[in-house]
């Protein structure tokens, strides 16, 4: 039986970038304190560095999930209108969230890039609970359909000469 995984590609890559670059919204695991998993939905952009970020709540039971553990996933990639979902292309992305805080001297700014992608985050914003995670990838898994399994590096995501 041949390997499920094939040696990752430009053409892999290029999918991969498109499906991040491309996606206004994400499912995020998390593991609760128990250790049970729990996956939810959460906004989705890039910061201007081209890594994954979201703007989420202090209430929110996934964002104290992130603050006693960092590590979590995010799957980006929606099935199409026809055919069978599990054709689609879709992308894991292997994350550690760090929180941005008000005061940091990033925050405005991406905030300022953040809205141009989410605008109706506006609102949020203006909510003393709400903050940014950016996600810093480790590593990801590409389905890009049936028979295309490929792994990747976070530097695969970037195009060439961004990091």
């Amino acid at each position: 039986m041949p390997a499920p995984i094939r040696p990752t590609d430009d053409d892999a890559r290029q999918l991969a970038q498109s499906l991040v670059a491309e996606a206004r919204f994400a499912a995020l695991g998390v593991l609760l304190e128990e250790g049970i998993p729990l996956v939810t939905r959460v906004a989705f952009a890039l910061d201007p560095q081209g890594g994954p970020v979201s703007l989420i709540s202090d209430l929110a039971q996934h964002t104290r999930a992130l603050h006693r553990n960092p590590a979590c996933s995010l799957l980006v990639g929606e099935p199409g209108g026809k055919g069978d979902p599990l054709t689609h292309p879709r992308l894991s992305l292997i994350c550690r969230a760090e929180f941005v805080s008000r005061q940091s001297p990033v925050h405005d700014p991406l905030a300022a890039h953040y809205l141009r992608s989410q605008p109706k985050a506006k609102l949020y914003l203006q909510f003393a609970d709400f903050t940014f995670a950016r996600f810093r990838v480790t590593a990801a898994h590409l389905n890009g359909g049936f028979g295309k399994a490929f792994h990747l590096d976070a530097a695969d995501l970037h195009p060439r000469g961004r990091t």
